[in-house]
């Protein structure tokens, strides 16, 4: 055996290659060197802007319309951003206007989509339309009904819980704007839900996070949530009972026979 190679010597600064996450950055005496320095402010500006940033709930409906898709705009007893962000609970009760509202439309799909403002409103307009759009064309292919696409300002995640529950919808799928990061301020989330109502908690719903340009990308999310939706509706479960297996599977998993009411 011939003697042993060293491996080439590495720097750290290499794994700025590596990661947006801030490493390496040198020092200037006792602080920070000034262009890492401004750029941190820049980000954590960002990330502000993204939490305070408005959001157009009819644009938003507008822009489903176009994806052939009617929605609903309602709105959580925050009464303001103010409220929603010292009040997490008001983000997650619907307020009674559109408690009547909801009550009026209950349909008879598996599937009821709520898109909420969250922390990142920047997200939801960047990116909701997109995921839609790949998510529509997943679920055609596994025949799986919509049953109501609602818009939800100053929403929570559990916020979809109980428009799930009002629509009587099996599956809720809520997409929503993720707690900005300073390396992703318009991080988007998908949470689902099985058999939504009020009370149910976090152990009980999937995630699908980090969809954006640096992040994971529609056509890929769009694969996982449907598998998601698909394997939760069989197996009547969501959450730690339902694992994400998606990475091991094929299409033809989800196509096997359609989900209906």
């Amino acid at each position: 055996m011939g003697p042993l190679q060293t491996p080439p010597s590495r720097s750290i600064t290499d794994l700025r290659e590596l990661t947006p996450a801030r490493v390496a950055l040198g020092r200037s005496g006792a602080g920070l060197p000034t262009t890492a320095l401004l750029d941190f402010t820049l980000d954590h500006a960002r990330a502000r802007d993204a939490v305070h940033a408005a959001f157009d709930a009819k644009a938003l409906i507008s822009a489903l319309g176009g994806l052939s898709l009617g929605a609903l705009g309602v709105c959580s007893r925050a009464g303001d951003r103010k409220d929603y962000l010292r009040r997490p609970d008001l983000g997650r009760r619907l307020d009674q206007v559109s408690v009547q509202l909801l009550a009026e439309g209950r349909g008879t799909g598996p599937l009821a989509i709520v898109i909420g403002d969250g922390l990142s409103p920047t997200a939801v307009h960047a990116h909701a339309i997109g995921l839609m759009g790949a998510l529509l064309a997943r679920l055609a292919t596994a025949q799986i009904e919509i049953g109501h696409v609602v818009v939800a300002s100053g929403a929570r995640v559990a916020l979809g819980d109980e428009i799930g529950e009002i629509l009587g919808a099996r599956m809720a799928l809520m997409l929503i704007g993720e707690r900005p990061g300073l390396s992703a301020p318009d991080s988007l989330g998908a949470y689902l839900t099985f058999a939504p109502k009020v009370g149910r908690s976090d152990a009980e719903r999937n995630c699908v996070s980090n969809i954006h340009g640096a992040g994971l990308g529609y056509d890929e999310a769009a694969f996982k949530i449907v598998w998601l939706i698909r394997e939760g509706l069989m197996r009547q479960v969501t959450g730690v009972a339902l694992k994400d297996e998606s990475a091991d599977k094929t299409l033809a998993r989800i196509e096997d026979k359609p989900i209906s009411g």
